[in-house]
This record gives C-alpha cells, sequence and structure tokens, in this order.
C-alpha cells in the first residue's frame, strides 16, 4: 500500500500533467490533416507535362476541389523504375491542410483526374495530422 506521502506526489504529479495538456489548447491550434501531394511531369520517356497544362490542370480541377487554397512548388525527385534504373522526374508538389469529412473523396478525385489527363501510374500521397492554425 502506498505511503500518504507517495500517494499525495502521484496525485500532484497528474494535477501537474494535466495542467500541461491542457496549456496546449489554449494556443489556438487545432488539429487538422496535412496532405501532400506529389504529381510527376514525365509522361513516357518522351513528353513532359508542360507549365502551361498544369496551370490548367489546377484552374479546373486543384482550385475547384480546394478553394480554400493550397501550396504548390516545384520539385525534383527521383525514384526506380520496375526494370531497375533511376528515373528523375520534375514534379509539382500540392500541400493541403484539410478539415472537413468531405475531405477523401475529393483528393481522390483530384488525383485521379491528373492520372488520366496526363497518363500518371501514381500520384504519390503523404497524410498526416499536425495541429495549425490560421
Amino acid at each position: 500500500m502506498a505511503q500518504p506521502s507517495q500517494l499525495l506526489a502521484r496525485v500532484g504529479l497528474i494535477l501537474i500533467l494535466t495542467g500541461c495538456a491542457s496549456l496546449g489548447r489554449r494556443d489556438g491550434l487545432r488539429t487538422v490533416h496535412l496532405e501532400r501531394l506529389y504529381f510527376g511531369r514525365n509522361i513516357g520517356d518522351t513528353a513532359m507535362v508542360s507549365d502551361s497544362a498544369w496551370h490548367v490542370f489546377v484552374r479546373e480541377t486543384l482550385t475547384p476541389a480546394f478553394p480554400q487554397g493550397s501550396t504548390v512548388w516545384e520539385a525534383t525527385g527521383q525514384w526506380r523504375a520496375p526494370d531497375g534504373r533511376f528515373v528523375q522526374e520534375r514534379s509539382f508538389v500540392v500541400e493541403l491542410l484539410l478539415q472537413s469529412s468531405d475531405a477523401e473523396g475529393r483528393v481522390h478525385r483530384v488525383i485521379d483526374d491528373y492520372k488520366r489527363r496526363f497518363a500518371q501510374q501514381s500520384v504519390l500521397r503523404i497524410v498526416t495530422n499536425v495541429r495549425a492554425t490560421y
């Protein structure tokens, strides 16, 4: 059986930890989903998604799906093809902060449209929970 002083110390520790945990809720941050989508620009071995074609995709597909906003930047990555060779590829990265429950379907529609328009096998998607305010 715990001594009264040990019990008091445990209760005190619990109260301190509970108080610290609640401090994080006063900072204005809320939990949201961070989506990062990587859109490769190679089309087969010879063609590439042009800047103008990308801008049409953003205007017709991405913006209507996420009118509240997105962040887009250009990147260069590499991956190993099924035949074992390394492929370097320019890409666009799109980052979204999402709160609504219907976001999943909208993300899939954006990915599916890109794959269809530009003959892509896949779009890399990374999802994580973060805390944010804006």
